[in-house]
């Protein structure tokens, strides 16, 4: 029996999740300790609240 996942790659991370990380300009993002911490700015370019209690959201 083989391993369907290995053969089809999806141990690797998405490209649309690589493209997303490569997106970030500085204003988007600091890092607090080990945490990296979303921005006002951030989360107004995204256009929406994820409902994740996020520190700078502006949709609350």
């Amino acid at each position: 029996m083989s391993n369907r996942k290995a053969e089809q790659g999806n141990d690797r991370p998405s490209e649309d999740a690589s493209d997303e990380r490569q997106s970030l300009a500085e204003e988007d993002f600091y890092y607090e300790g080990p945490y990296l911490v979303f921005t006002a700015a951030y989360h107004l370019k995204r256009g929406y609240c994820c409902n994740s209690n996020c520190r700078h959201c502006p949709y609350k």
